[in-house]
């Protein structure tokens, strides 16, 4: 008789070793390689295939591409609703809301007629239906299950009309016969994950399934599963905001990058329909450090508020701290001031903030943060009725960026007068009379900043701005 073939998984990239070692060559991570049974005994001859029908490439669609999910912003993340036979991936920290916005989802198609199906299995029934009789969604005709046999799940929903939506809440919890491993492992969550996915594939279903995130922000379980889904949408926000962010990091039937913005009530998700008075809402005007930048996430123009505070050190290294932005665009940004506008920074601590708790990606922000550092280094209040967009290279010059004209057109929605943006997309103008200044250098702009500075009541370093 053969013995069952084993091998050691890790737990947190998914590679596999024919041996225990006590760091992951993969990842690096230490502590995280689990035996794990073999999904079919070595010996064992593979089942004979089986013969399919190969289908024409033109055709006619009888339903409806997409179903619209009743929630436009979640729409507006998926690219326009649920495409038939599609499977999501949506992720995020515990207590984010993913649970709440998918429980509402459900809520909106089955009131609209729709089958819609939310499987738990981390929670029992009653648990659920005490959420949704708190957001007020008690008599949408939503069915619920708590199981996490996959091939349970899959019998019983073949019982019937096939529904239209269904939510499975987790992917990790969800365990099948077909592997040889404890629920929850690299290999379980694979099997599962792809027994559902050719479940959707050919009864047409749409399936959302929710993922736990590790420590440092990355789904967890096997990459592989991100790669086998259509979408993967990742569920932002901190406990200190009211705001969550929904992203679209992979989306096969719609755009990337797309944002939808949402705000946590005692009534569940409430959708924002413009996030650029939410996160402006509480500027503080007239103080040094603070520039609006005018950014796009995906289609959508959007803006937000960049901080910067530079204060004196006594410390040997001088610190650098930045949240909603990346750090090497912050060195980058201050070599730049250093070797070509004659800021010299090397005495200041530096902070850098999104307000909102909004995260930037685009380079486009790089000119509102250079703008904010120098205006708090100068102790120089930029113009509140200013917007700043514009990438700037290593030599000090500033670089175009796309999508100038919606980001003129939001500005001048918002009732900005100026915007300060790159030299080369003179003749882009925006609408409502937003004035506009171009700026070829870095240089030029640190001089009209410095030149509106003020001394301060209590001076460290001398500071150098040329």
């Amino acid at each position: 008789m053969s013995r069952r073939g084993l091998s050691f998984i890790c737990q947190n990239c998914g590679a596999g070793a024919n041996r225990w070692q006590g760091k992951c060559e993969a990842c690096g991570e230490w502590n995280t390689m689990v035996e794990e049974g073999a999904e079919r005994p070595p010996g064992r001859k593979a089942p004979k295939g089986r013969l399919f029908e190969l289908q024409p490439l033109t055709g006619e669609a009888h339903d409806a591409p997409r179903l619209p999910s009743g929630i436009a912003e979640l729409d507006r993340v998926t690219g326009g609703g649920f495409v038939r036979g599609s499977v999501l991936l949506m992720a995020g920290d515990p207590g984010i809301g993913k649970s709440t916005l998918l429980i509402q989802a459900t809520a909106a198609l089955a009131r609209a007629g729709e089958r819609a199906v939310y499987i738990s299995g981390e929670e029992a029934v009653a648990q659920v239906r005490l959420r949704a009789e708190r957001l007020g969604l008690a008599d949408a005709p939503v069915e619920l299950a708590s199981e996490t046999a996959v091939e349970d799940i899959i019998a019983t929903l073949t019982q019937g009309k096939i529904p239209r939506l269904i939510v499975i809440d987790s992917i990790q919890t969800m365990w099948t016969d077909t592997v040889d491993s404890a629920p929850g492992t690299v290999s379980q969550v694979r099997g599962a994950a792809q027994m559902l996915i050719r479940f959707a594939k050919r009864s047409g279903a749409a399936i959302i399934l929710v993922g736990h995130v590790t420590k440092d922000g990355q789904i967890a379980g096997p990459r592989v599963v991100e790669h086998m889904v259509d979408a993967v949408l990742s569920f932002e926000g901190e406990g200190s905001h009211q705001f969550r962010i929904l992203r679209a990091v992979k989306n096969r039937f719609g755009p990337t990058d797309e944002i939808g913005v949402f705000e946590m009530t005692g009534a569940g998700l409430r959708e924002v329909s413009n996030p650029s008075e939410l996160f402006l809402s509480e500027r503080d005007l007239g103080s040094p450090g603070t520039a609006v930048f005018a950014g796009m996430e995906g289609t959508r123009p959007l803006l937000v508020e960049i901080q910067a505070l530079v204060a004196p050190t006594s410390l040997g290294t001088p610190r650098r701290a930045v949240v909603g932005w990346d750090t090497s665009r912050l060195a980058m940004v201050i070599a730049v001031l250093e070797a070509h506008c004659g800021v010299k920074l090397g005495g200041y601590d530096v902070y850098l903030n999104i307000a909102g708790g909004m995260r930037i990606n685009e380079p486009a922000a790089d000119l509102a943060a250079a703008a904010a550092l120098v205006s708090s280094l100068a102790n120089s209040p930029l113009p509140a009725d200013a917007v700043y967009f514009g990438e700037i290279s290593l030599s000090g010059a500033i670089r175009p960026v796309s999508h100038t004209p919606s980001r003129l057109k939001e500005s001048a929605k918002l009732g900005f007068a100026r915007a300060v943006v790159p030299e080369a997309v003179r003749g882009e103008t925006g609408e409502g009379g937003l004035k506009t200044s171009h700026v070829g250098s870095l240089t030029s702009l640190v001089a009209d900043i410095a030149a509106l500075g003020r001394p301060r009541q209590n001076t460290g370093p001398a500071a150098k701005t040329g």
